[in-house]
């Protein structure tokens, strides 16, 4: 091993007095961003290839600089290389084993590059991964929940405006609602791969740099489409990180919408679902209970999803143009916005494949509150040629008599419809039939059983 004679910061020379122990703590951001140092690796080994194509660099240093990195890379990956909170971040810390490895050749590394646009880089290709991450498991979701419509395209129950019962619908549409959501989601991470895919390597600090280097090689080198067109706005953006976690906030919203919609379902007040005994905890008094703790954990997650956007807004209002230290904590803030969505998933998948619908609840609940009251408006509009307006008054004044006999509307006698309309026939009982009513709303996007099926085949074709 070569003698490591640069064992001080690089600021040293300038710096004449040791950092005091509070300013080393609160300034190290090791502890989140070492977590970026594949990238950190690929980002150097691209520059120094560069480097020696543009012949700022001789073919001996760039092999023992590529020699050296490959090295460390090995050791982080087999837990052997030594973090050392003195040198600030994963920047220094690999500089400064390199140094360690090879000797002065180190040196030649930074050449033409600043750590602004290093991290930038580490960054933009870690969230690249963990956008295509998060891609690949919200298509695990979606195909469980195809899996659940699937097996109910058949199984009745009400859908639901302010909570109260309005009209019957399949359960299997009512669950695809939120594969639409989540294949919204889907496109929101892909649509971020297009400011991601921008390479800021090669804007140095903050102004570009005087060596004549290749910003198209690197660019092609590390899977960007193209380089940055301003060194400023490079340093100084991090709308990219904007996009990152307002994308995780929606997708942990509608995480949250699901969790609520499953908690309530499982609800004594509902009872439409029941929850396995695998996603379920107990009390500390009351030994019959089994609570929706999992779903609750969802439900309260995205909050610190949407804290973290706030947070990173926060910051970025009032920054003027470049680099500030105020910046440090956008790793953090991604990190743990991509790690909590990244176990909601995990988690909201666990749930799906062990709870089952309550059918006959289910059913029994389509029955109540007369939920084909809209259905016979509808029919007297269609086969009366009345204004929908006029069909709704007679249709109100049918449901109220229901309500004074206590009955259901499909409960009620023809002569007691035909006192009120007295055209109709015996045709129109067939509107107060659950299965008629869904199997009627054919119009594209509705819930007939017809239309299901044909979405459920759609939906398995979108990757």
């Amino acid at each position: 091993m070569v003698k490591n004679k640069n064992n001080q910061t690089v600021w040293k020379t300038r710096i004449n007095k040791e950092s005091s122990a509070l300013f080393q703590r609160v300034g190290s951001s090791l502890e989140i961003d070492k977590n970026l140092y594949k990238q950190d690796i690929q980002g150097s080994i691209a520059h120094v290839e560069m480097l020696f194509r543009q012949k700022i660099i001789s073919f001996k240093v760039k092999n023992k600089i590529i020699y050296g990195l490959n090295k460390i890379e090995n050791e982080i990956k087999k837990k052997k290389f030594i973090f050392d909170k003195k040198y600030e971040d994963i920047h220094m810390n690999i500089e400064k084993r390199l140094f360690e490895i090879i000797g002065d050749d180190a040196g030649y590394i930074h050449i033409a590059r600043s750590r602004n646009d290093q991290v930038i880089t580490d960054f933009k290709l870690w969230i690249i991964s963990a956008n295509k991450e998060i891609d690949k498991k919200l298509d695990n979701l979606i195909e469980t929940i195809l899996k659940i419509a699937q097996k109910n395209i058949k199984t009745i129950m009400p859908g639901f405006t302010h909570l109260k019962n309005a009209q019957p619908v399949s359960f299997a549409h009512y669950m695809l609602a939120y594969v639409e959501m989540f294949i919204r989601d889907k496109s929101r991470f892909r649509d971020n791969l297009k400011n991601l895919y921008e390479n800021p390597l090669g804007v140095a600090a903050l102004v570009g740099t005087s060596f004549n280097i290749d910003r198209n090689f690197t660019t092609k080198k590390l899977g960007f489409k193209k380089p940055t067109n301003n060194s400023i706005d490079t340093v100084s953006d991090r709308d990219f990180v904007l996009d990152f976690l307002f994308s995780t906030s929606v997708c942990s919203l509608h995480i949250s919408r699901i969790a609520e919609e499953l908690i309530i379902w499982n609800s004594d007040g509902f009872g439409l679902i029941n929850l396995s005994d695998r996603v379920v905890t107990g009390s500390s008094i009351m030994p019959q209970k089994k609570n929706p703790d999992l779903l609750e954990y969802l439900r309260g997650k995205s909050g610190n999803s949407f804290g973290n956007l706030f947070s990173m807004l926060t910051i970025l209002k009032g920054l003027p143009l470049s680099y500030f230290k105020d910046l440090q904590d956008d790793k953090e803030i991604v990190l743990k916005s991509n790690y909590n969505l990244n176990n909601c998933i995990s988690i909201l998948n666990e749930v799906l494949n062990n709870f089952s619908p309550n059918k006959k609840k289910m059913l029994a609940l389509a029955q109540e509150g007369y939920t084909t009251a809209t259905d016979l408006a509808d029919y007297l509009v269609r086969n009366h040629g009345m204004s929908f307006r006029t069909s709704y008054k007679i249709t109100a004044s049918i449901v109220n008599l229901a309500e004074k006999k206590r009955k259901k509307l499909h409960q009620l006698d023809l002569a007691d419809i035909k006192k009120m309309v007295p055209m109709v026939t015996s045709d129109v009982l067939k509107v107060f039939d659950l299965n008629y009513s869904i199997n009627s709303k054919k119009s594209f996007g509705g819930t007939s059983f017809v239309n299901i099926k044909k979405m459920i085949t759609k939906y398995k074709k979108i990757k």
